[in-house]
């Protein structure tokens, strides 16, 4: 939930830890922005079908109306619902995810904007990173703090999601600090989007939505993939996935193993992009109604410390890098493990337990330009060492009844979420450096000692029951759920040890949903729906603060055009969210819960499959996000009311389009592929006082690919691709909260790609 506070100088050092920390470890850094950004932060923060019978709410239903068999999803998991991803996959196209309901519903029959990233459309685009993952969907910010490949930085909706916002198979992804666990998109099989608040199913969060992406799974067909990709900046990757059934299993195990070994620079002076990653899994299914899937990863990357230039007075963001090659290594280590257990007692009778466990180190140094003198840049250091230790459990039962011409499906369920992080950090200098030389890494640059520490505890139950009753043209969802949350936090510095804080929320959060089938695939529906999240620290008289709730009205079209793999939706919403953190007006050193935030605007966007291999998804977004009561600091450290004030470095108006189109094989040029992407974005202001305008940015890319079996099947398997990432080389920034970042240049990824 976005509140405002301008960092003082050394705090533009720190800047305050995103929602989790607030006034109560005033020393801990936010990733959403580079660490020594002056800048002002928002903070919030194949296998069965589904055993659906003819009618059911969750049941697919196809050209005309007509019921259709809810395909497998190709992974071999759990097909009901609760972290099994899309089905229904058809190119670009998905019709089936259970993101928004943890059940197989249909998306044109769930009551909220919900858009699907198939693995193709991963493919064809050659996705890097969950922001890229998401640059074509609407609603979704991706590119606010520029170029940074530390970590995955998204709004949507306007509202930060980075925190509380990012699940993996339908289990909350805790992120904390610095140690916000990073997704491999090779790893992935989808990536859902579900916009609006989701807390009557999930528990805290965003209220702008959530991200939920699906692993790949074993699959019980033998096949395999390895990949050799080369780019500029040096860049150099492979890639491997294979995997099928265990040998002498009798056809009821399966495995899989995928894994990516990059090693790459950037444009960024002495900066790497460093990952290895290696993602095994295994899948026990004793019979037809019983899925036992493994799901593993572990992780190692070296990244900057920093992706921040230096700004001179006046939103002028210079290339004048601020980090320095001799101090500006991020290593970080992450490994999870859990799994997804299915049972069918009956087809009306479904039991699911999704759990993981998973762990984040990571070592942060950076360098920070304080000041430029003449000729020379005047410096300072930091480092952070944290940790961070996570469970997150999530048990099931999904039931089918009739009570006359209604058909129910119910769901009910109890998740749990824990985690532990702990922080230890020191501050330092660097030796000036050198602007006429700029000699970046040829200095020595001592490490700061640690100096002080932070800790923090939290833990989360929640009970839900949902709801779906289906009565001729008419589903109605409700979704109800009761959520606990404490949590512990300490901190020290100079060995002096802080005042130990505790906080206790508990909330109710809600759902209520309407779709009607208009005509057949015409499904015009309208929802309403509750959030909340707590909020760490307590006021100038120590009390603690209430967590922030909100609301959101949408209503929308869903239609799938009949005959065709074409799916088209409108939506529009009104997102209101109060009680979240603002400066004091009466004492700026402190916060009071007490400001309130408003967006609204629509969406609309299209998605097609028009014939194997040619593919075309469109998007636009409007949206308007107020500040409508909050308080922030001038330049001189004043508090301003800027009631009535835009967010800042979110663009109000979004357009994007991307094409793929393969030649068939009656065609001259048949086993080519051709694709391209626009990306638009208007202007939006560049700090929150509404003083600047940023300037409007309309990025291209482009997709070349051949599949070499055209030439002579022999030589099927074999594909040859060219991917190339703002191809005319715009140079571009983007000024968020009174701090501008650099945009990535133009990229360039060729791929050698061998499949059986």
């Amino acid at each position: 939930m976005p509140t405002c506070r301008t960092q003082p100088p050394r705090l533009a050092a720190i800047l305050t830890l995103g929602t989790v920390l607030a006034t109560s470890v005033s020393v801990v850094a936010s990733p959403t922005q580079a660490v020594a950004q002056p800048a002002t932060t928002l903070e919030t923060i194949s296998v069965e079908g589904g055993g659906a019978t003819r009618g059911r709410v969750g049941e697919g239903r196809g050209q005309g109306g007509a019921p259709v068999t809810i395909p497998g999803d190709g992974n071999g998991g759990a097909t009901s619902g609760g972290g099994g991803g899309p089905s229904g996959v058809t190119g670009y196209t998905a019709r089936v995810s259970p993101t928004a309901t943890k059940t197989n519903t249909p998306l044109i029959e769930t009551p909220q904007s919900v858009s699907v990233v198939t693995r193709e459309q991963l493919n064809d685009r050659n996705v890097q990173s969950l922001n890229e993952a998401l640059a074509y969907t609407p609603g979704a910010a991706t590119n606010v703090f520029g170029f940074d490949p530390r970590f995955d930085a998204i709004y949507i909706r306007g509202f930060d999601v980075t925190y509380n916002g990012i699940f993996r198979d339908g289990l909350r992804q805790s992120a904390v600090g610095l140690t916000v666990p990073r997704i491999e998109p090779y790893g992935a099989e989808a990536v859902t989007i579900l916009r609006g608040p989701a807390s009557g199913l999930y528990g805290l969060g965003s209220p702008g939505g959530i991200l939920d992406v699906t692993t790949k799974r074993p699959v019980f067909t033998r096949f395999g993939e390895v990949q050799f990709q080369a780019g500029n900046f040096d860049r150099f990757q492979g890639n491997f996935d294979f995997g099928g059934p265990v040998e002498g299993s009798d056809g009821t195990m399966a495995y899989r193993m995928t894994g990516v070994v990059r090693q790459s620079d950037t444009f960024l002076p002495g900066a790497t992009d460093d990952r290895v990653n290696i993602a095994p899994a295994f899948t026990w299914r004793p019979d037809a109604d019983t899925t036992f899937t493994v799901l593993t990863e572990f992780q190692k990357t070296k990244l900057p410390g920093t992706s921040a230039f230096f700004n001179f007075p006046g939103f002028q963001v210079s290339r004048i890098y601020q980090g320095d090659g001799a101090f500006n290594a991020f290593r970080s280590e992450q490994y999870r493990i859990g799994y997804a257990f299915e049972h069918r007692f009956s087809p009306d009778l479904i039991v699911r337990q999704n759990f993981r466990h998973y762990g984040v180190d990571g070592d942060f140094p950076y360098v920070q330009i304080d000041s430029v003198t003449g000729l020379s840049a005047q410096r300072s250091t930091g480092l952070f060492r944290e940790s961070l230790r996570s469970v997150a459990v999530d048990t099931q039962v999904e039931g089918h009844v009739a009570t006359g011409p209604v058909a129910h499906t119910l769901l009910a369920g109890i998740d749990y979420t824990h985690y532990d992080w702990n922080r230890r950090f020191g501050f330092g200098t660097a030796p000036d450096l050198d602007l006429t030389t700029l000699n970046y890494g040829r200095q020595f640059i001592a490490r700061p000692s640690l100096t002080s520490s932070a800790q923090q505890a939290q833990d989360q139950v929640g009970l839900y029951l949902q709801e779906q009753a289906k009565w001729n043209r008419f589903v109605l969802t409700l979704t109800g759920r009761q959520d606990w949350v404490s949590q512990d936090t300490s901190s020290a510095a100079g060995g002096i040890a802080g005042t130990p804080q505790s906080q206790n929320d508990a909330a109710f959060t809600y759902r209520v949903g309407l779709n009607y089938e208009l005509a057949p695939g015409m499904v015009p529906y309208a929802s309403y729906a509750t959030t909340f999240n707590p909020q760490s620290g307590t006021d100038i008289n120590g009390r603690a603060f209430k967590a922030a709730t909100g609301d959101q009205i949408e209503a929308g079209v869903k239609y799938l055009v009949p005959g065709t793999n074409i799916i088209a939706s409108v939506a529009g919403f009104d997102i209101n969210q109060s009680s979240i953190l603002r400066q004091d007006p009466n004492n700026i050193a402190n916060q009071v819960a007490t400001g309130a935030v408003n967006s609204r605007g629509f969406e609309m966007e299209m998605t097609a499959n028009l014939a194997p291999g040619t593919n075309l998804t469109l998007a636009y977004t409007h949206l308007d996000f107020t500040f409508v009561r909050q308080t922030t600091a001038d330049r001189a450290g004043n508090p301003v009311a800027i009631d009535g004030n835009s967010l800042s470095g979110i663009p109000g108006d979004t357009f994007t389009a991307f094409a793929s189109y393969l030649f068939p094989p009656s065609s001259a040029l048949s086993g080519l592929t051709l694709g391209g992407g626009l990306r638009f974005a208007n202007s939006s202001f560049a700090d929150d006082l509404n003083t600047v305008r940023n300037p409007t940015v309309t990025l291209f890319d482009a997709l070349v690919a051949y599949d070499f079996a055209a030439i002579d099947p022999k030589y099927r398997g074999f594909r040859a691709q060219i991917n190339g990432f703002n191809i005319f080389d715009r140079d571009y920034t983007n000024c968020q909260a009174g701090f501008c970042y650099r945009g990535a240049p133009a990229t360039v990824i060729g791929s050698l790609i061998y499949r059986w």
